[in-house]
C-alpha cells in the first residue's frame, strides 16, 4: 500500500470515529452568569457529578523564546476572582517559558459532555508563601522529584534517576517541612474565556466572555 492508500484509509478510519455520542446537557447562553467563574465551576462541577475522568485536568499552552508554541496536560489547583492556578518548576520548559513570555493558554475539555472551556491571558506567579503551600501539599515522591529539578532533562540511565530520587525521598523524610525554592503556583488572569458546547447537528454553541475595563461581556460566536 503506497503512502497516498495509507494516509486515505487512515482519514477515513478517523472520520469513521463517532463523536459527541450523547447525550449532550443543555446550554443556554441567555442564561449564563455575568461572570465566567460561576459559569466554569458549574460545568467542572457537572463533570465531576457525573464521574468523568479527570475533570480539573487541563492542557497549558506556552511558547518559548523562539516564540514556537508548547503545550502540556497539567491539574488545575483553584480558581477565583484572581484566575485559574496551577502549578510547576521555575526550572522546567515551562518555567522558562513563562519567565520570557509570560502569557498562556488552558484549555479544559470534557468530551462526554461535548463541552470544551478556552481562556487566555497573562500569567503571574504567586507568593512564596502560597508557592510553598502548593508544594508542601504535594505527594512526597512528587515533592522529591521536583527537588531534583531534572524535569525535561534527557535521562540515560533509570537506574541513576531511582538512585537519586531515593536520596531525595530520604532527605524529604529527614526535613518534612523542606520547601523547594523555585516551586511555583501561577495564576492565569484570562483577557477572554470561551466556554463551547457541542451539538449532534455541529451547530454548536459558543458563548465568550471578553474583560472590558467595567466587567465581563458576553458575546455569541459562529460555530
Amino acid at each position: 500500500m503506497g503512502d497516498g492508500e495509507h494516509g486515505s484509509t487512515v482519514r477515513g478510519w478517523l472520520r469513521n470515529i463517532e463523536v459527541f455520542a450523547g447525550p449532550l446537557p443543555e446550554f443556554l447562553p441567555e442564561h449564563a452568569p455575568a461572570d465566567p467563574v460561576r459559569l466554569f465551576l458549574s460545568w467542572l462541577s457537572d463533570a465531576v457529578a457525573d464521574g468523568l475522568r479527570d475533570p480539573h485536568a487541563m492542557t497549558l499552552s506556552t511558547v518559548d523564546e523562539a516564540g514556537d508554541p508548547d503545550a502540556r496536560v497539567l491539574i488545575l489547583k483553584g480558581v477565583d476572582g484572581s484566575g485559574w492556578q496551577f502549578a510547576g518548576h521555575g526550572f522546567s520548559p515551562k518555567g522558562h517559558q513563562l519567565a520570557v513570555h509570560p502569557r498562556a493558554a488552558l484549555t479544559f475539555y470534557w468530551p462526554e459532555h461535548g463541552r470544551q472551556v478556552r481562556l487566555r491571558g497573562p500569567v503571574t506567579p504567586g507568593s512564596t508563601e502560597d508557592s510553598a503551600a502548593d508544594f508542601l501539599s504535594r505527594s512526597a515522591t512528587a515533592r522529591a522529584e521536583a527537588l531534583l529539578a531534572r524535569q525535561s532533562q534527557y535521562l540515560a540511565d533509570t537506574a541513576e534517576r531511582d538512585q537519586a530520587l531515593e536520596k531525595s525521598l530520604a532527605l524529604i523524610e529527614r526535613q518534612p517541612s523542606l520547601v523547594d525554592s523555585a516551586w511555583t503556583l501561577y495564576t492565569l488572569a484570562p483577557a477572554e474565556v470561551e466556554f463551547w458546547q457541542a451539538a449532534r447537528n455541529r451547530v454548536h454553541t459558543r458563548l465568550r466572555y471578553e474583560r472590558t475595563g467595567a466587567g465581563w461581556e458576553r458575546l455569541l460566536l459562529w460555530s
